[in-house]
């Protein structure tokens, strides 16, 4: 074949889908799902994943019948594409190739590039849809700051196993000065020596924590707004599927759009509580007597926007609302009014339950025996890389491609959140 890989370059593509596979940190931090082909090809990258099943209870005694009480389960399920290709392409001479370790620092750079598009694009799911939101005055540097975040968790009935916090630089490194104190009493007092050393935290309250070098950033909240929560708009009821534009198709349950007051002043992104609407224990379903936090997806129009998550009160008493119900109102006001918790602006820091997060890894048809030579190979977690190179005989120039296809699912935003410091 006319264009082939030499054996140097076979060896180089091994050790660079070793660091790879090692610079996805945070990927390996999130449920996967590897994806069937020619499957994802026919539904056009877009497979529907279950969201967790929720279960009610009742009395039953020996000898009663309970063939009234039978309920039907409501199985909600969110849409995942494969939404995100990504390509480092770049070229060589011949006589740049005589520089063997830059084709080394090359390769190393496409590998780290892609690695970091995989870990912003799970950040920025984590960062735009989680509905969790812990909002605190002060800078980040105290226990108490991280024990909130395991709170609302606990409250609302989120696994306790295979929790994560993701901290912006700054804020990772306030909570390893305060670890860092010498009076700390750990044992050995290893904890507060690796934190000055290292500058590294570890599992702080029940998360593992780890440090980025890049983070989302959160405006200040500019809108004054109220809305209605004495009819229907706080009455959501959730559906596994819809026949209302004319066949039966699937429901993303993650949202809901809702009329308020204005919208002037409001912005993706922006995170509220409403007056009234206290947060529930999803399994017990019993008031954590807390405000239930949303969050602005999108702004839809003078009036509208849509929010997540939907506000599930339980009020029409369906089995499906039951199930689901995630808020108890504990008062109703046609003008109830939004607090916004994002009052100033700052770095977003995400924690999740591994569960509520998604990796799809895809798969590119890219044929071997078109002229390019090919080299692909998966990390362990399904995801990806294909190698390609051609030469050029007029200009005596190689090029390089490196490829990875993927996607990010929020499959459940009230298992996730974000955690803001500074806010006034």
């Amino acid at each position: 074949m006319a264009n082939s890989f030499s054996k140097e370059e076979r060896v180089a593509f091994e050790n660079l889908l070793e660091g790879f596979h090692d610079a996805l940190v945070l990927s390996r931090n999130v449920s996967v799902y590897n994806t069937d082909s020619v499957m994802m090809e026919r539904a056009r990258d877009t497979i529907w994943r279950p969201m967790p099943y929720i279960a009610q209870s009742i009395s039953s005694t020996p000898g009663s019948s309970i063939a009234a009480s039978y309920q039907d389960m409501t199985q909600l399920s969110v849409p995942a594409s494969l939404g995100f290709s990504r390509t480092v392409p770049w070229t060589m001479t011949s006589l740049e190739l005589r520089d063997a370790l830059q084709e080394g620092r090359l390769g190393d750079a496409a590998k780290q590039k892609l690695a970091s598009d995989i870990n912003v694009q799970i950040m920025n799911v984590a960062a735009n849809q989680g509905t969790l939101v812990v909002p605190v005055s002060g800078a980040a540097g105290d226990y108490d700051d991280v024990a909130l975040c395991d709170s609302i968790m606990n409250e609302q009935g989120v696994a306790t196993e295979d929790r994560y916090l993701a901290l912006s630089s700054r804020d990772y490194n306030g909570l390893a000065g305060n670890l860092a104190v010498a009076t700390r009493s750990f044992f050995n007092n290893n904890k507060s020596v690796t934190a000055y050393e290292r500058s590294y935290v570890g599992m702080v309250a029940g998360f593992e924590t780890y440090k980025l070098d890049y983070a989302n950033r959160i405006a200040a909240a500019a809108g004054t707004v109220t809305i209605d929560t004495t009819g229907a708009q706080a009455e959501y009821v959730p559906a596994a599927t819809s026949t209302a534009v004319g066949g039966e198709i699937n429901v993303d349950n993650r949202f809901q759009t809702v009329t308020v007051s204005s919208t002037t002043g409001v912005v993706a992104g922006d995170a509220f509580t409403i007056d009234g609407v206290e947060a529930v224990h999803h399994i017990t379903k019993s008031s954590t007597g807390q405000p239930k936090t949303f969050r602005v997806i999108s702004v839809d129009s003078a009036t509208t926007m849509t929010i997540s998550p939907p506000i599930i009160s339980g009020a029409g008493g369906t089995d499906a609302e039951l199930q689901y119900k995630n808020v108890e109102l504990a008062s109703t006001s046609a003008t109830a009014s939004l607090t916004f918790l994002n009052t100033g602006a700052s770095n977003i820091n995400v924690f999740w339950q591994k569960d509520a997060l998604e990796l799809l890894p895809g798969r590119y048809a890219v044929p071997s025996d078109a002229g390019a030579a090919v080299m692909r190979a998966s990390t362990d977690q399904g995801i990806e890389l294909v190698m390609q190179k051609f030469y050029d005989i007029d200009s005596m120039t190689i090029k390089y491609r490196l490829d990875t296809l993927f996607g990010v699912v929020n499959k459940q935003p009230e298992m996730s959140g974000i955690l803001l410091f500074n806010q006034p």
